[in-house]
């Protein structure tokens, strides 16, 4: 077994550069600033996971779920052992020529796992189309540092599976209703009150098992509840077409009633800023709570911050390029352009203004992600074979030669993205 990465603390550097204060991860939104790595121990947990069968590393998600033992082994040396139900997730990143795929494991009743809060399901995520292996993990940080509500909480960790060492993985809560998870009563009013549906055109690809709706034009997935019957189908139909009619031509004191706007801001600021490629396709979420509509939780970002084939088509163009307006998409279409949501959202990066200056600059959030976690990641690339180069997906951004290349592409597209979007919104400097 590897030894686990030297521990490396940085909340010193990271509480002078960013002069904020430090917070713990949580699936609930954060009060105050949040600082990336800051009082955060350097190693890694360690996740292993034993199938039933052996075979788990040619597991292809047609496969379904497959009995199997797990061991997660925290950084403090505590241990959590148990049986799981064991899967491939995901869509694009479940093709079956994807090499290193993400996973879904349950167990038979709610279990906390590594201080993140119980629950049944978890997913470890390969970051495979991503050749820095930081977006999703800065994406959830940010986040965090603009207390978008139930962000999931993220924490990097190493899997290895029948015997072999598969590298670098986030784990991650999944978007899901639960008391630490996003919080919702799923069953009030006779299953007619609070709801999590996910935004997903007829571009993504649909499943047999999931159940799609239209509601004012949009195609949307009833997450929570997953099956719901005929009764509460035909009300989120209403409640959202009731909301989407009033997005349209509705005043903003009329829109005020019908949507949370501080979610709506905080997550628009968080997809205008990164531009994931499929912001208007899928992993978008919105959450119906005590009669409006909130925006968010946040969902998959490797695609994400340039992370995109511009010559795939004219969406990647957007998507790759570090300036222009991308995440006027889905209900995003009929805010982003309102002077009195535009001016919010200026607002709110005013008020992060600190953060968002010390992304991309040296020292700054990002190159201390980097060094938190840089021997996780060297043994992605050496020990686990993965190759930064590697060009999966005809979506993704052709990568560059070397690793080094790679993250310097990162940091400078959130560089010139930061200059864009001042530019944009009308920060004076």
């Amino acid at each position: 077994m590897l030894d686990c990465i030297a521990k490396k603390s940085l909340s010193m550097i990271v509480a002078f550069l960013l002069c904020m204060s430090a917070l713990p991860a949580s699936a609930q939104s954060t009060e105050g600033h949040h600082e990336v790595g800051a009082g955060r121990d350097a190693h890694v947990p360690q996740i292993t996971v034993e199938t039933e069968t052996g075979d788990g590393c040619s597991l292809e998600k047609s496969d379904g779920y497959v009995d199997a033992h797990i061991r997660i082994e925290n950084v403090d040396g505590s241990e959590l052992t148990g049986d799981i139900r064991f899967k491939v997730r995901g869509n694009t990143t479940a093709l079956n020529w994807i090499e290193k795929k993400s996973y879904a494991f349950k167990f038979s009743e709610k279990t906390e796992v590594l201080g993140m809060g119980k629950g049944k399901k978890w997913v470890v995520i390969a970051n495979v189309f991503d050749p820095t292996l930081l977006r999703n993990y800065l994406a959830f940080e940010t986040a965090m540092e603009l207390e978008i509500p139930f962000t999931s909480d993220h924490k990097f960790v190493e899997l290895r599976l029948d015997g072999r060492f598969l590298g670098s993985y986030v784990l991650f809560e999944p978007v899901r209703q639960g008391v630490d998870r996003v919080d919702l009563d799923i069953e009030g009013n006779d299953g007619m009150k609070d709801f999590l549906v996910e935004y997903e055109t007829e571009k993504a690809m649909s499943y047999p098992d999931k159940t799609y709706f239209i509601a004012g034009s949009h195609r949307f997935i009833s997450s929570d509840p997953d099956q719901p019957n005929e009764r509460q189908l035909a009300y989120m139909q209403e409640t959202l077409s009731d909301v989407i009619q009033a997005l349209r031509k509705g005043t903003e004191a009329e829109i005020s009633e019908k949507i949370d706007v501080s979610s709506f801001v905080k997550y628009y600021l968080l997809n205008e800023y990164f531009k994931p490629f499929d912001f208007g396709i899928s992993s978008v979420f919105f959450y119906y709570k005590d009669g409006k509509l909130y925006a968010g939780p946040p969902w998959d970002y490797d695609l994400s911050m340039g992370n995109a084939n511009p010559e795939y088509s004219d969406r990647g163009k957007k998507a790759n390029s570090p300036t222009g307006v991308f995440a006027d998409q889905n209900l995003f279409a009929y805010l982003a352009h309102k002077d009195w949501f535009r001016d919010l959202v200026k607002r709110e990066y005013e008020a992060h203004r600190d953060y968002f200056a010390h992304l991309h600059t040296d020292g700054g959030v990002l190159d201390t992600l980097r060094s938190s976690y840089r021997e996780t990641i060297e043994r992605n690339f050496e020990e686990a074979g993965w190759s930064a180069s590697k060009w999966w997906l005809n979506t993704q951004r052709q990568p560059d030669k070397t690793y080094e290349e790679n993250y310097a592409f990162l940091k400078s597209w959130l560089a010139e993205r930061n200059v864009w979007l001042e530019d944009y919104l009308n920060i004076s400097r």
